[in-house]
């Protein structure tokens, strides 16, 4: 036996988010890595491929962007050697909303339905730059 009234027959959610986002998941064309920048390891260039192309980037000022450019050279350290810089990477990252439980809380939602069915554009595994696991292994077990 249940306590208290019964809920109504057709309730409704009255905590809606009035800035909650709705992103629509697809192949976006995001920016070419700034070869300024000075990249040098595959796990960086990936990181920049994936983020510039994410659903989260549709609507990106130039600030934005910024911050992916610092990001990115962070990331590049990171596979460099220096692992101190993965908090920083992690809090940067988590502002934009890079893990469901981010973006949860950011209250941003991809919807899945909406994607176009042609995905134009190479794999990130087909890219042989890209092999991450190699240079994971070295990283880790500290081959120079």
């Amino acid at each position: 036996m249940t306590r208290g009234p019964k809920p109504k027959q057709n309730a409704v959610r009255r905590n809606s988010h009035p800035f909650a986002q709705q992103l629509v998941s697809g192949a976006l064309t995001g920016r070419e890595l700034p070869k300024s920048l000075g990249i040098t390891t595959a796990g960086a260039r990936r990181f920049w491929r994936t983020w510039s192309n994410s659903p989260q980037t549709a609507g990106w000022a130039e600030t934005d962007w910024a911050e992916l450019e610092i990001t990115t050279r962070l990331v590049d350290g990171l596979y460099g050697g220096d692992l101190k810089l993965a908090g920083e990477i992690r809090q940067r990252v988590a502002k934009w909303g890079a893990t469901v439980e981010d973006r949860a809380r950011l209250r941003m939602s991809i919807d899945e339905d909406q994607a176009p069915d042609d995905q134009a554009g190479p794999s990130p595994a087909a890219d042989p730059s890209a092999d991450l696991d190699a240079e994971l292994y070295r990283l880790l077990n500290g081959d120079d």
